[in-house]
């Protein structure tokens, strides 16, 4: 009879702690002055207080490159990730090259993002021909900026080691040295209108320059993820010209760690609570399921299944 007794409390007590088991998350976001770095908050907070057992935060971080290094070594349980860092590590090519191929799954497409070449107006750079020999922020080591940077003069037939005097900024120390007048010009990427170069314009002539037609087109055939961009005249204060640029995709990825009903439980709070996010990063109107779903690397099957639920299927 004791027996019976123990045993039954042991499995009452077992039940309970499955049924209160959390699951912790860590979500790889990016540095101050980016989009990911607040989305990644609101994100944190809203998984912790959705009622799905998972306790989630933010950290700080490099961004794309160092956010799918984290999560393919399960340091980071979601991360931020441009299209271009996404593609080049999921194939473990060109930054990608040591590190091999990186095992990566989509969880939701974010939303598009045009590239910035952003100066002010005491540099005299108004064109991208303009950049050559000048101190070029190409973005911080570990991030996206700087892969699509590198993109774009590849593109352009340029050595960024040989025809610019490269500088690889954070993206808050870039808009310093370029207020301070350190640097000439600086690459970002972000949805515009961007903080970061709303901060410039702000104290600064802004000048924003256009990628040559010519480098476009050649980067979106050579990377068909990859499209065309505008940044449409009066986006940003005292800026009244249309740029072309290209522009890159921005992902939330996962790895197959990651169980079916934890990645269907994101995506559900993620996309149902989209109007939350909007007031924090408004590019969050792209939370629908029809957009979500279009990757360009296979999607976990928990995510698969929640927009299979709503009538979409993922691509590819």
């Amino acid at each position: 009879m004791k027996l019976r007794i123990v045993l039954s409390i042991v499995l009452v007590f077992t039940m309970l702690g499955a049924a209160t088991a959390q699951t912790f998350i860590t979500i790889g976001s990016g540095g101050v002055g980016g989009t990911y770095y607040p989305l990644g908050g609101v994100m944190a907070e809203l998984l912790t207080t959705g009622g799905v057992n998972i306790r989630a935060n933010s950290r700080a971080t490099a961004a794309s490159r160092e956010n799918v290094r984290l999560v393919a070594n399960d340091q980071a349980q979601i991360g931020m990730t441009m299209g271009s860092t996404l593609w080049q590590a999921f194939h473990g090519i060109e930054a990608f090259e040591e590190d091999g191929r990186l095992e990566l799954l989509t969880l939701m497409n974010m939303y598009p993002a045009p590239q910035h070449i952003v100066t002010t107006g005491r540099t005299g750079i108004r064109t991208f021909e303009d950049l050559r020999g000048r101190r070029v922020s190409v973005g911080a080591p570990g991030g996206g900026d700087q892969v699509l940077t590198n993109m774009i003069m590849a593109a352009a037939g340029w050595d960024p080691l040989v025809d610019i005097q490269r500088q690889q900024l954070t993206q808050p120390e870039a808009v310093m040295a370029l207020i301070d007048g350190n640097i000439d010009a600086a690459f970002f990427n972000f949805p515009a209108p961007g903080a970061a170069v709303m901060e410039i314009a702000a104290v600064r002539d802004l000048v924003l320059v256009s990628i040559p037609e010519e480098v476009i087109e050649k980067i979106v055939a050579d990377n068909p993820f990859m499209m065309r961009s505008v940044i449409s005249a009066g986006t940003y204060v005292g800026w009244d010209y249309d740029i072309t640029t290209i522009g890159d995709g921005n992902f939330l990825v996962v790895n197959s760690m990651m169980t079916d009903q934890v990645a269907y439980d994101i995506v559900r709070i993620f996309i149902e609570r989209r109007e939350d996010i909007m007031l924090t990063i408004p590019q969050a109107v792209d939370f629908v399921p029809e957009k979500a779903a279009v990757g360009i690397i296979p999607f976990h099957p928990g995510a698969a299944n929640f927009f299979k639920g709503r009538g979409v299927e993922v691509t590819p």
